[in-house]
């Protein structure tokens, strides 16, 4: 049996002696990975084995593995040299996907400084945020983010460095252009010495209602999360063997199309710095255009592709998904929110041979929770796959009153991947986070079989007189009327059932489909008191996060405004 084949490879990859060991220790702390690297700088020098083999294309820039670490190290003495950066300094980043942001983040645990990616989709008022919050001392951005902070820098004790600045543009006293910098002589660095413990990253939530919170995490939980990564990728392998080796077979270099952004956990972790360590190529799309991601992908023969929903339902809607512009993909990843049935479904139809996957993970866990891909996705599409090895999940209102088998409700994690802290928060990260379980926000259960499945976020639940209705669960099913591109479903106050349920779907059908043809198309499929009150439908694409998470509060503000 498949399942007892799996369970048996499972144990085999993470038992004594072998590459992915796991500890439990005896006083009931998080399990950990006995062999992962000690700190992320340790973790990033191991891609530099990988010399003059090809490591990044963007544009008309490309980069071999030795080319990138030439400008880190460059760029890691101007930092602690002429900028003065120390170790356990802040250094923001804001700039759209390239080449200089991963050369800026790596210069920055060079000079063992905390690294704080920051929104490079938001405007003014999240950037500066980002900077006051997190007390930066000097920040790399491209001039579109200098442009939008540039009001606000002047009365800042703040470093710039400017990525990409036109030639003529003056820049103020305070300001040095990046490609000045990686082309100076190269500067010594003082020795420094990084603690597991010591602070690495500060990664802002993608917030779809209230401000951004700081997210800090540790250089021992983000190289505990890169060997969870890795260990999915081990696992994916002994567990698809025949889908690898068509991988194998067809000759093409490991090529990752990246389009989500580098300043969420999906683009750095499990994009950037697996490809970093593996060898892989990356090509980085500066914003996600699928014409342009075709042309990458057919012109730079892509191997693997991981993308938010949204992007994968672009992908597959494309007629030149089905033409030899796609014949190079041999993987394709869904992260950032929850995929409707039909997506999920039509990834393994229109690629059967390829290896699909999906994994659940958050900002505040370093993306790690649950993974599923290959043979185990197309045999459980629905889910998010078994939390991984040193992930423990819990189904309940809290950690110590678990639900039984079978049953849906807040999903708590425990994991040595876990934050420290939001970053100047302690109530917050009180809340957040209780005796070492992480309080997800998400719904979810896990089966007989182990496998967990998101069904909601917790805020997402409309409560319409007493009975509990899943917004997504409504999405998903609305998304299989033909038609229908993407939907969303929330609750507004209502003074009669206290809250009513307005969906609020994008469809590109001329006529588009009426409120009566929308309502019955649901009633068909779910209980009548999962039908919506109101039907809204637009032609442009509903407002998402960088994530690809929908905005639902800029949804409710319009309809209240109207």
């Amino acid at each position: 049996m498949k399942l007892e084949q799996w369970r048996n490879a499972w144990q085999q990859l993470i038992g004594p002696g072998s590459p992915f060991e796991v500890v439990t220790p005896p006083d009931s702390s998080p399990r950990y990975f006995r062999h992962a690297c000690a700190n992320l700088l340790e973790a990033i020098d191991a891609g530099r084995v990988h010399g003059e083999r090809e490591f990044l294309i963007w544009e008309q820039q490309r980069l071999t593995f030795a080319d990138f670490f030439d400008q880190v190290d460059r760029l890691a003495g101007q930092l602690s040299q002429r900028f003065g950066v120390k170790q356990g300094d802040r250094v923001a980043i804001a700039m759209r996907n390239q080449p200089a942001w991963l050369v800026a983040f790596v210069a920055v645990q060079r000079c063992g400084a905390v690294c704080v990616p920051l929104n490079s989709w938001g405007l003014r008022d999240e950037l500066f945020h980002g900077l006051q919050d997190s007390g930066a001392q000097v920040l790399v951005c491209d001039q579109q983010r200098l442009q939008l902070l540039a009001d606000d820098l002047l009365g800042e004790r703040l470093l710039s460095i400017v990525v990409g600045a036109q030639a003529g543009l003056m820049l103020a006293s305070n300001c040095q252009r990046f490609e000045t910098l990686v082309e100076a002589p190269a500067l010594a660095l003082p020795a420094i010495s990084i603690g597991p413990d010591d602070p690495a990253l500060i990664l802002y939530t993608s917030g779809t209602t209230s401000r951004a919170k700081g997210v800090l995490s540790s250089h021992r939980a983000i190289c505990q999360a890169l060997t969870a990564l890795e260990f999915q990728s081990a696992f994916c392998a002994v567990s698809s063997p025949e889908r690898i080796q068509a991988v194998i077979d067809s000759g093409l270099a490991p090529t990752n199309l990246m389009a989500v952004p580098l300043f969420h956990v999906s683009g750095l972790h499990a994009q950037f710095l697996l490809a970093l360590r593996s060898g892989r190529r990356l090509l980085l799309m500066y914003k996600w255009d699928v014409d342009k991601a075709f042309d990458l992908i057919r012109d730079e023969r892509c191997t693997q592709f991981n993308g938010a929903p949204v992007m994968m339902q672009q992908l597959l809607g494309s007629p030149r998904f089905d033409s030899a512009d796609s014949d190079s993909l041999y993987g394709l990843g869904l992260g950032g929110a929850l995929a409707s049935s039909r997506l999920l479904a039509q990834i393994s139809k229109r690629k059967p041979k390829a290896i699909g996957g999906s994994g659940y993970g958050l900002t505040e866990s370093n993306g790690i929770g649950a993974a599923v891909g290959g043979d185990q996705f197309v045999y459980k599409p629905d889910s998010v796959g078994w939390p991984l090895p040193i992930v423990d999940v819990c189904i309940g209102p809290d950690p110590k009153s678990p639900l039984p088998v079978g049953h849906s409700g807040l999903i708590w994690l425990r994991s040595s991947t876990l934050m420290n802290a939001y970053w100047r928060l302690p109530q917050a990260s009180a809340e957040t986070l209780q005796d070492g379980w992480l309080d997800t926000g998400d719904i979810g259960m896990l089966d007989d079989e182990g496998f967990l499945y998101i069904t909601d976020r917790a805020k997402d639940l409309i409560n319409r007189a007493g009975e509990k209705i899943s917004a997504s669960e409504v999405e998903s099913c609305i998304c299989e009327m033909p038609g229908v591109i993407e939907a969303a479903a929330f609750a507004l106050e209502d003074e009669e059932l206290g809250e009513r349920m307005v969906l609020v779907l994008r469809s590109e059908q001329h006529p588009a489909p009426t409120q009566e043809q929308v309502c019955a198309f649901i009633g068909q499929r779910l209980a009548a008191y999962k039908v919506p009150a109101d039907v809204h439908t637009r032609r442009e694409p509903l407002p998402r996060n960088a994530s690809g998470k929908l905005i639902k509060a800029q949804l409710k503000d319009l309809l209240i405004t109207i």
